[in-house]
């Protein structure tokens, strides 16, 4: 039985540091939603577990997600199964899209089905998310408030499909780095109002989403990519009536009040891609 799996991308539609954990982990409070940007996997049963990607720097070895992901669940079943998995790549990596952590939880999932292991979701949870902080959410979808590690997630109501058009600046940053910067600035924390980003969020009103809203991680991100900036800026101008960093960049997205004002920006915004929030 072969599979075909999406993956797809989310955004953070706000992010706050909350503090830092003894392990040394950030912990997070997030709004976050899944977009219709999306990686293809196609699995099929074969000896041993094989991954071929199409897709520029993205190692096929056992470093990627996808093949931890299923040495993950051989390890926990205590057995050797194979897949033969290929991967096309659309959404960008380094992006603060969830890219690989979207991936991997494509992988639990349709291995999961495809072997035939009958995991419930909590345990693929508890699996993804040794193998990534975002994995976790990714394998529910939805929209969510994600807080701690990525290990406490809350679904949420209102969810609505909003218009984005989304800039990756740069070549990517690193989440490392960014975190590092993060603590170097020592920022205030409890400036976002995450709370009345989702009440806003779910009543439709952009306006009020902008000013409540925001990512304790733009500062660090710009200060190291200040291209960052530039890329908000421009899409402000463009017609964008809510502008974020999504994660820990460097990937910027513009939410619009309807989808001619986003294609009117895509096409100003060369390099740009445009996608929608997905409602489920």
């Amino acid at each position: 039985m072969a599979i075909l799996m999406l993956a797809h991308a989310k955004i953070n539609w706000a992010l706050e540091v909350t503090g830092v954990r003894p392990d040394g982990y950030h912990a997070l409070d997030m709004l976050m939603q899944r977009i219709d940007l999306a990686d293809e996997l196609f699995m099929e049963p074969a000896r041993w577990i094989s991954l071929t990607v199409d897709g520029k720097s993205i190692p096929s070895g056992g470093r990627n997600l996808v093949v931890r992901a299923a040495n993950a669940l051989n390890e926990y079943m205590g057995t050797r199964r194979g897949a033969r998995i290929r991967l096309k790549k659309r959404i960008p990596v380094r992006a603060g899209l969830g890219g690989g952590s979207a991936d991997c939880a494509a992988a639990l999932l349709g291995l999961n089905r495809m072997w035939r292991l009958n995991l419930p979701e909590s345990k693929l949870m508890e699996i993804g998310l040794r193998l990534g902080a975002d994995v976790p959410y990714l394998l529910r979808g939805g929209f969510a408030r994600v807080r701690g590690i990525g290990d406490e997630l809350t679904p949420l109501d209102g969810a609505r499909s909003v218009p984005l058009v989304l800039v990756r600046p740069g070549g990517g940053l690193s989440t490392p780095h960014v975190f590092a910067e993060y603590d170097r600035m020592a920022q205030a924390r409890g400036e976002i109002d995450i709370e009345g980003a989702y009440r806003a969020l779910a009543c439709g009103d952009l306006h009020t989403y902008d000013r409540l809203s925001g990512n304790a991680l733009e500062a660090p991100a710009r200060k190291l990519m200040p291209e960052i900036g530039r890329v908000m800026e421009r899409l402000r101008m463009e017609g964008a009536v809510a502008v974020r960093m999504s994660g820990s960049g460097s990937t910027v997205f513009g939410a619009f009040e309807s989808a001619d004002a986003a294609q009117k920006a895509h096409e100003a915004l060369p390099g740009s891609v445009l996608a929608r929030t997905i409602v489920q």
